[in-house]
């Protein structure tokens, strides 16, 4: 599969990405654990179909010390015994958040309350933030069909 668009050699395309990062950074330093910012990530991509970003985040989640198990089993986090309550109150904030189109109301109160038991209001911030820009990013990638399998972890600093 070859790219549509390069979307770093566009002039528009490569302000927007510039922004996004900058989004991201503020994210990746916050107070929001970095292992359950590649999990929400991984997630998010998967349910997007973003095989460049769940690449990606794959990657730099193992490279970063996550196991594979838990890696192999985001997917499937309702059943694996292998994630934390935080982690999990964060995924499920993850997928409907970015089903939000699936379901009338986006978030429900429920989600919200059991990631609020674990995160204050500068990680709930972050999480909220961390789901705008990777779904932001999925469908720049999954529009631009950009191929998965050659990212290599820190490839983009």
């Amino acid at each position: 599969m070859e790219a549509r668009l390069d979307f770093f050699g566009s002039a528009v395309g490569g302000k927007v990405l510039k922004y996004l990062n900058s989004a991201n950074k503020a994210v990746a330093d916050s107070g929001l654990p970095h292992a359950t910012q590649e999990l929400v990530k991984i997630r998010a991509s998967q349910i997007n179909g973003c095989g460049f970003c769940t690449d990606m985040h794959t990657k730099d989640a193992a490279h970063a010390g996550e196991s594979q198990l838990r890696l192999n089993l985001v997917a499937a986090w309702r059943e694996a015994t292998v994630f934390t309550e935080a982690e999990r109150a964060a995924l499920e904030i993850a997928e409907q958040a970015t089903r939000i189109a699936d379901a009338a109301g986006g978030v429900t109160d429920e989600a919200w309350a059991a990631a609020a038991k674990h995160y204050d209001t500068e990680q709930l911030a972050a999480l909220v933030s961390l789901l705008a820009v990777i779904n932001a990013y999925n469908r720049v990638n999954v529009c631009s069909r950009t191929p998965a399998g050659s990212y290599r972890p820190g490839q983009f600093g």
